[in-house]
């Protein structure tokens, strides 16, 4: 305990830099308003609870020290861009698709992506994300567990991805509120459109930024 309590402004300090950055909008949140309007809240929280995973994921890597090297790589963190741009390009289709020919949103026969694919989708969307990647460099550079035990590391890690689930739980719940889906469903050719040219520019802005 006395070890716990020695890291916890650490754990203050970074904590609030990831709750900024959970509850910024952003992509994800622009594919959890897809989700949570096309499929409801169910979907979306199993999306929020990939989103979650990639984000511990990409917490535990910098932990081990492999963020540090990428953001020294430029190499790897021009591929990490690319990749990333080329899975909002891959979201921003579907968008477009869906504006195209919006699906009814109430209809029972919709296609309805699975539990697996909704999860996998979060997943990727995250770990692809050079700016999820850039704030836990900077929470990593903070050393809130920095020479802490075992205990102290599963202690941080698991009140991250508390923060991480809440704040994105907390867009999947409000996107899929009733009032919002029937606002939704009376204009969601725009809406699902308007996610394309967010998504689409968002992919632009990580494939040509220098950093």
């Amino acid at each position: 305990m006395s070890d716990l309590h020695a890291h916890l402004s650490g754990f203050v300090a970074a904590y609030s830099i990831l709750l900024v950055a959970a509850s910024s909008p952003g992509p994800a949140v622009a594919l959890l308003l897809g989700i949570a309007n096309g499929q409801g809240r169910k979907a979306a929280l199993i999306t929020t609870l990939g989103i979650t995973v990639g984000s511990m994921t990409i917490n535990l890597l910098t932990l081990v020290g492999v963020g540090l090297l990428l953001s020294q790589a430029a190499w790897a963190m021009s591929l990490l861009r690319l990749a990333g741009a080329a899975y909002l390009l891959y979201l921003a289709w579907g968008a477009f698709r869906r504006a195209a020919r919006p699906p009814a949103v109430s209809s029972a026969d919709s296609p309805r992506a699975g539990p697996l694919r909704l999860f996998a989708e979060g997943y990727l969307l995250q770990v692809t994300n050079p700016k999820a990647i850039a704030f836990w460099l900077a929470i990593a550079a903070i050393g809130a567990t920095e020479g802490g035990s075992a205990g102290v590391v599963v202690a941080f890690v698991a009140g991250a991805a508390v923060i991480s689930f809440a704040c994105h739980a907390f867009w999947a719940l409000a996107l899929s509120a009733a009032p919002v889906r029937r606002a939704y469903a009376a204009g969601r050719r725009w809406v699902e459109a308007g996610l394309g040219v967010f998504l689409a520019f968002a992919a632009f802005k990580l494939a040509t930024s220098q950093r």
